[in-house]
Protein backbone atom coordinates (compact mmCIF):
# COMPACT_ATOMS: atom_id res chain seq x y z
CA UNK A 1 0.00 0.00 0.00
CA UNK A 2 1.61 3.06 -1.17
CA UNK A 3 0.44 6.54 0.97
CA UNK A 4 -0.29 9.45 -1.67
CA UNK A 5 0.23 12.01 1.35
CA UNK A 6 3.73 9.94 1.89
CA UNK A 7 4.66 10.46 -1.77
CA UNK A 8 4.98 12.95 -4.72
CA UNK A 9 2.80 13.30 -7.49
CA UNK A 10 5.86 12.91 -9.52
CA UNK A 11 6.44 9.69 -7.79
CA UNK A 12 2.64 8.45 -8.04
CA UNK A 13 2.37 9.18 -11.44
CA UNK A 14 6.04 7.34 -12.56
CA UNK A 15 4.44 4.35 -10.19
CA UNK A 16 1.60 4.75 -12.51
CA UNK A 17 3.16 4.85 -15.84
CA UNK A 18 5.35 1.30 -14.42
CA UNK A 19 2.33 -0.24 -13.59
CA UNK A 20 3.48 -0.57 -9.78
CA UNK A 21 -0.15 1.16 -9.10
CA UNK A 22 -2.89 -0.45 -10.68
CA UNK A 23 -5.97 1.00 -7.97
CA UNK A 24 -6.52 3.67 -6.08
CA UNK A 25 -8.90 3.31 -2.16
CA UNK A 26 -9.95 5.86 0.08
CA UNK A 27 -8.18 5.29 3.77
CA UNK A 28 -11.06 6.00 5.62
CA UNK A 29 -14.03 4.70 4.13
CA UNK A 30 -11.89 1.58 3.18
CA UNK A 31 -12.97 1.56 -0.19
CA UNK A 32 -10.86 1.00 -3.49
CA UNK A 33 -11.53 1.62 -7.46
CA UNK A 34 -10.13 1.86 -10.43
CA UNK A 35 -7.90 5.12 -11.07
CA UNK A 36 -10.28 7.04 -13.89
CA UNK A 37 -13.50 6.50 -11.24
CA UNK A 38 -14.44 10.14 -10.97
CA UNK A 39 -15.34 8.99 -7.26
CA UNK A 40 -11.64 8.03 -6.22
CA UNK A 41 -10.83 11.82 -8.15
CA UNK A 42 -12.22 14.04 -5.56
CA UNK A 43 -10.91 12.57 -2.25
CA UNK A 44 -8.22 14.49 -0.55
CA UNK A 45 -5.09 13.48 -1.27
CA UNK A 46 -4.27 12.48 2.92
CA UNK A 47 -7.23 9.60 2.49
CA UNK A 48 -5.68 8.19 -0.62
CA UNK A 49 -3.68 5.35 -1.23
CA UNK A 50 -2.70 2.87 -3.75
CA UNK A 51 -2.56 -0.52 -4.57
CA UNK A 52 -0.82 -2.74 -7.42
CA UNK A 53 -3.74 -5.42 -7.31
CA UNK A 54 -7.03 -5.96 -6.08
CA UNK A 55 -5.73 -8.53 -3.78
CA UNK A 56 -3.65 -6.25 -2.06
CA UNK A 57 -7.00 -3.72 -1.58
CA UNK A 58 -8.75 -6.86 0.30
CA UNK A 59 -6.11 -8.00 2.00
CA UNK A 60 -5.85 -4.42 3.87
CA UNK A 61 -9.64 -4.64 4.19
CA UNK A 62 -10.83 -2.43 1.69
CA UNK A 63 -13.95 -2.69 -0.56
CA UNK A 64 -14.63 -2.38 -4.22
CA UNK A 65 -16.29 0.95 -5.18
CA UNK A 66 -19.72 0.51 -6.26
CA UNK A 67 -19.32 2.93 -9.30
CA UNK A 68 -16.24 1.83 -11.40
CA UNK A 69 -16.40 -2.34 -9.55
CA UNK A 70 -19.55 -2.77 -10.00
CA UNK A 71 -20.01 -6.64 -10.71
CA UNK A 72 -17.37 -6.81 -7.75
CA UNK A 73 -19.07 -4.92 -5.53
CA UNK A 74 -22.57 -6.92 -6.00
CA UNK A 75 -20.12 -9.57 -5.25
CA UNK A 76 -18.75 -8.26 -1.74
CA UNK A 77 -22.30 -7.23 -0.88
CA UNK A 78 -23.44 -10.62 -1.84
CA UNK A 79 -26.25 -9.69 -4.51
CA UNK A 80 -26.78 -12.00 -7.57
Amino acid sequence: MLYHSENSDREVRKQIRGKGICFGGNLKLKIYGMLHCNSGKRMKRENRVFFLSSAEAKENGFRPCGHCMKAQYRQWKGLP
